[in-house]
Formats: C-alpha cells, sequence, structure tokens
C-alpha cells in the first residue's frame, strides 16, 4: 500500500510503499489493552514496604502485669495498635510485571499503527531534523504542518537526533522517540504520531 509523504511545510512531496501486514490489519482492541496494561504495570517500580510487629524493634518485655492495673492486658508495646507499632498487613515489594510474548506484542503493534492510520492520526513526513537548537523553529514546523493546537503530538524519527529534542523539550504537548524506543502507550495515547519517511521503512521491516 502506498502512503503520502509530506514536506517541512505540510504540503505533499512524495509516496513510499509500507507494507500491509503493518498498516492494514484489522483492530484487536482486546489484544491491545492487554499490552497497553501489561506494560503500564511492567513501568511500577513495587518497592514499597512496611514492617510487621516482628520487624519493629523493641517491646521485649511487657509493659504491665496481666492483671490489676485496670488496663486492657497487653503483652508488647509494638502491635498494631500502638504508637510505634508495626503494621497489620505489612506491605512488601513485589514484581507487579505481566508476561507478554513477542509474537502478541508484534501483533498488537501492528493494530496500533493500522489504526492510526485509520483515523487520520499518523502522518509522514520527509524529515524532522532542524538545523539547530531553536523551540521556535519547532513551534513554526509543527504550525506548517498544522498541529499547533494538539494536545498531545509524538514525534518519530529514525534515529535519536539532538537538535530535534533539545528544541522541542520545552513544549509540554510534544514527545519525541526514536523507532527502537516506541512503545504501545505512547502511541495510543498521541493525538496525532508524526513519522519520518525512513521511520516508517524501519517500523516496516521490523513489524513487517
Amino acid at each position: 500500500m502506498e502512503l503520502q509523504v509530506k514536506n517541512a511545510s505540510g504540503g505533499a512531496f512524495s509516496q513510499i510503499t509500507v507494507p500491509e501486514e503493518v498498516f492494514a490489519r484489522p483492530f484487536n482492541e482486546t489484544l491491545v489493552h492487554q499490552v497497553v496494561v501489561a506494560y503500564l504495570a511492567s513501568a511500577r517500580a513495587g518497592t514499597r514496604a512496611q514492617k510487621s510487629r516482628a520487624q519493629v524493634s523493641g517491646g521485649g518485655s511487657k509493659p504491665w502485669r496481666q492483671k490489676g492495673t485496670g488496663r486492657a492486658r497487653a503483652g508488647s508495646t509494638r502491635g498494631p495498635i500502638w504508637r510505634g507499632g508495626g503494621v497489620t498487613f505489612a506491605a512488601r515489594p513485589q514484581d507487579h510485571s505481566q508476561k507478554v510474548n513477542r509474537k502478541m506484542y508484534r501483533v498488537a503493534m501492528r493494530a496500533i499503527f493500522s489504526e492510526l492510520l485509520r483515523q487520520n492520526r499518523l502522518l509522514v513526513v520527509e524529515e524532522l531534523a532542524l538545523p539547530e537548537i531553536k523551540t521556535k523553529q519547532m513551534i513554526a514546523r509543527l504550525a506548517a504542518m498544522g498541529l499547533a493546537d494538539q494536545r498531545r503530538v509524538l514525534l518519530v524519527n529514525e534515529e535519536v537526533d539532538l537538535n530535534l529534542y533539545l528544541s522541542s523539550r520545552n513544549l509540554a504537548q510534544v514527545a519525541i522517540s526514536d523507532v527502537a524506543g516506541l512503545d504501545p502507550v505512547s502511541l495510543v495515547s498521541a493525538d496525532t504520531v508524526v513519522m519520518t519517511a525512513g521511520a516508517v521503512q524501519r517500523v516496516g521491516e521490523w513489524l513487517g
């Protein structure tokens, strides 16, 4: 299938051929949801920890005798009802990651790219490189492509471009990625995904 490539000013430039198995797949909502949830779960640190009554220091002796004081019986000052005591159901470090097969991940990514194309949320441009580090030039580039009012724009270059990254890092609505760093959450959450022709070709080779 053919995709139209636009120039820096938003006009038609040329066309490129992309594999249909990557950019013309039916959308599998269940699989995409599973992959997105697994990706977000894997990003969780899972490092929370609390001390139980067995791990809190102190409380070795009985605070007062069993009978005759008028107070409730107590065997330790480190119980959950005491100030400074342990937590009843103490949290433990845990791994939240979910296993996703490589084949499932690739199929989900194909479905995402295909759906972006069907919804006109995928824009292919000749190049994104900037001659110098200038945020004003990045804003002008977005305005020329009609993306100035977009809430979330994902710019995907073939490789890491330092000028592009530094020129857009102060723009809250713009995110930068290379092909190797693409993930399903960034693609799904973006209002518009702008990719260079070289990046599209590499995605086709990766998922084709």
